[in-house]
């Protein structure tokens, strides 16, 4: 299954037109026609935003593979939206200096490691 596949795949199951999809994404109706029509997929610059309003990973929208409990491979790397506590906080961690990062990791560490 191809990107353009599990998009429309997911528009299905959310019962959401083409058009819907269209205003969410700000993607143009006949681009995402193009994809139906054409068997074209989309550009990378569209990844997330289609993502975000499908409300699934990147991981999901490229292989179609979803990592679950403890049997997958622990991630290398996360895609992350700025605008979600997780995205926050990072954007908030990569305008500390150094030394503060530094703090920052020692205390989650230790945090990471209570009992409560």
């Amino acid at each position: 299954m191809l990107i353009r596949d599990r998009i429309f795949q997911k528009l299905d199951e959310l019962d959401m037109t083409q058009k819907e999809f269209s205003i969410r994404t700000g993607i143009p109706q006949t681009t995402i026609s193009d994809w139906r029509k054409k068997r074209t997929n989309p550009t990378a610059e569209k990844i997330m935003v289609i993502c975000k309003v499908l409300d699934v990973t990147p991981e999901w929208l490229l292989s179609g593979i979803e990592p679950q409990g403890d049997r997958g491979n622990p991630q290398k790397w996360y895609a992350i939206d700025s605008e979600t506590e997780v995205g926050r906080l990072v954007v908030t961690f990569n305008a500390m200096n150094h030394g503060m990062q530094e703090r920052l990791l020692g205390y989650a560490e230790a945090l990471s490691k209570m009992k409560f």
